[in-house]
């Protein structure tokens, strides 16, 4: 709820947390919250990766951005 009252006006998340998605922020937050942490996130569609990621970047209190690749991306805009 309070996720959605702050970042989720524009996209609002309304999720069921179990136990294993509960582990899964634990572990994305522990990872972001490393020096230089970063994690490859692996599954199958739909089995909400991008919105743990979201959530744990939202309690790490991080500013999250996401990189779309498009036909002409090149060098210049990897190194924004």
């Amino acid at each position: 709820e309070e996720y959605n009252a702050d970042v989720g006006a524009s996209m609002p998340m309304n999720l069921v947390l179990f136990a294993d998605a509960i582990e899964h922020i634990c572990r994305i937050s522990r990872i972001l919250a490393l020096p230089q942490g970063n994690a490859l996130l692996l599954g199958v569609g739909g089995s909400g990766r991008q919105s743990l990621s979201n959530l744990a970047a939202y309690v790490g209190e991080f500013n999250l951005f996401r990189i779309e690749i498009a036909k002409n991306y090149g060098f210049n805009e990897w190194r924004e």
